[in-house]
């Protein structure tokens, strides 16, 4: 498809859609700590149904000091998020903002590796600053005579004008091999630009951490001091950092015990950071929603063996591509050999992009282009429900206790079923052509009208259904409980063979 009305499609309906969130909002202070009579039928609705080590006070309460206070504030743990190819810090607000509801403090990262659709980075001092990133420093006379484009003489004007430096960094196509991402790319993957963006990733993870780690010793003024994400600035927030409580944010994070989790090459670089175990000792766990296995970079030495909890989430549609599943598979087998809890799981009906944002806001194109089977917002369900009953294993008690009472009823998504609910299923493999990139849809208009249809009657009791009790049907539906398919997880020793079942 042609890219400039696809862009303008996509710039039109999504430019000015809100994340449902509040900027720079107050950190809230966790649950109450209360009994049953006080908290009501409301607070017990929400979850706290175990109230055995909670105390009941009656009569007039003394006003906490300042200490009872800090030391009742609830701590948080914190995830490490990476966003795939092509994505930003806001793709995945969806699954990123659900996990925050549950009491995470998730940084979602905006990587500047040439990964990303496009970001800025904002630098100190004057104009002449830039000339240290290499940039083009023809006159704007010479760069219209040499190139012909009014479009970058008026934007290069417009920015001088302003005399605040910065650089673009926009998304870098490999040199000869544009399509390295295929799965039927007679070249494969560019090893060498993947490796070396994977590994200033590590780096910028690194850097996230440390800032965190300021602000948790109370250094957030210094943090808002620093930051060039400010108002005035390119690609920066209208608030930037202002009116956060930056004492507020002292002593609140959990820094041991990190996750790191990732999409499509942020899998890649969740499953390499959980490798670099000398230098990321305060990761823990690493979740890896729908990993691009062939970009993983190549280490079969002891030391960086996976020795880490694992959870590896996929799509039905990457579940076909047999050398990306056979890839991440090594991973899952490598994690369970350390004796680690290792799980391998796939959303059934899912596609590559279930697990971002686009699922959400463009379900119909989805549906139709992608050939998703799954209801979207189901499909982000279950990822995050997913994620929670791996940290309910795998995070120390402490960090999730006073949250996780208020958690979803938990599914067993992780839970091996036995029988044919968990026979991998190829009715709806695709053509190679279109592997890892769409499903394929036998009989697909009879299908799609049976499923209008049943949308215009009452759902059976077996689909799943939102807070608010709407029912999530899509376009098959397969009842709670059938929806993921176990690969691999601690009380399974058998591992099916995708690779070969379709073969």
């Amino acid at each position: 498809m042609p890219n400039a009305p696809v862009a303008t499609y996509v710039a039109s309906t999504s430019m000015f859609t809100k994340l449902p969130a509040w900027r720079n909002a107050k950190l809230s202070d966790g649950p109450p700590l209360a009994g049953p009579e006080e908290m009501g039928e409301e607070a017990l609705n929400r979850g706290f149904s175990d109230t055995s080590e909670l105390t009941l006070v009656w009569g007039p309460r003394p006003v906490p000091d300042a200490e009872e206070l800090r030391r009742w504030r609830a701590k948080y743990p914190v995830i490490m998020f990476s966003h795939g190819l092509g994505g930003s810090r806001t793709v995945y607000s969806t699954i990123c903002g659900e996990l925050a509801s549950y009491g995470f403090v998730v940084v979602a990262m905006e990587h500047r590796d040439g990964s990303g659709a496009r970001t800025y980075v904002n630098k100190e001092g004057s104009s002449p600053d830039l000339c240290s990133q290499n940039l083009d420093r023809r006159s704007n006379t010479e760069r219209e005579k040499e190139d012909g484009s009014i479009f970058k003489t008026k934007r290069q004007r417009k920015k001088n004008g302003k005399k605040k430096p910065y650089y673009m960094v926009d998304y870098l196509f490999p040199l000869d091999n544009t399509q390295d991402t295929r799965p039927n790319n007679p070249a494969g993957v560019d090893t060498e630009l993947r490796s070396a963006q994977i590994e200033m990733r590590c780096a910028e993870i690194q850097e996230a951490f440390h800032i965190l780690g300021m602000i948790n010793d109370g250094q957030g003024e210094e943090v808002a001091r620093r930051n060039l994400r400010k108002k005035g600035n390119k690609g920066s927030s209208s608030k930037g950092l202002i009116g956060i409580d930056w004492e507020d944010w002292t002593g609140r994070l959990y820094l041991q015990d990190v996750t790191m989790m990732g999409h499509s090459f942020g899998g890649a670089t969740a499953a390499q950071v959980l490798r670099m175990r000398e230098d990321f000792t305060w990761i823990s766990q690493g979740i890896l929603l729908d990993a691009w296995g062939p970009a993983m970079p190549e280490d079969s030495s002891e030391e960086h063996k996976i020795q880490k909890p694992i959870l590896a989430l996929g799509s039905e549609a990457f579940m076909h591509w047999k050398d990306n599943f056979e890839r991440v598979e090594k991973l899952c087998l490598e994690a369970r050999d350390a004796g680690v809890p290792s799980w391998m799981t796939t959303i059934r009906g899912s596609v590559h992009l279930a697990a971002s944002d686009f699922a959400v806001l463009y379900p119909n194109w989805m549906s139709l282009l992608m050939k998703s089977l799954v209801n979207p917002k189901r499909a982000i369900q279950l990822h995050v429900e997913s994620a929670l009953e791996f940290f309910r294993m795998t995070l120390p008690e402490q960090h999730h206790a006073r949250f996780s009472k208020a958690w979803p009823f938990e599914e067993g998504l992780l839970t091996t079923t036995a029988g044919a609910a968990n026979e991998v299923s190829l009715d709806f493999r695709p053509d190679e052509k279109w592997v890892a990139a769409r499903l394929k849809i036998p009989h697909e208009f009879k299908l799609r009208v049976r499923g209008w249809a049943k949308r215009r009657i009452q759902p059976g009791p077996d689909i799943p259904r939102d807070r608010r009790g709407k029912p999530l049907a899509g376009l098959v539906d397969w009842g709670a409980g059938n929806e993921i398919w176990v690969h691999i997880s601690p009380d399974k020793e058998e591992v099916p063979n995708v690779s070969e079942e379709a073969e």
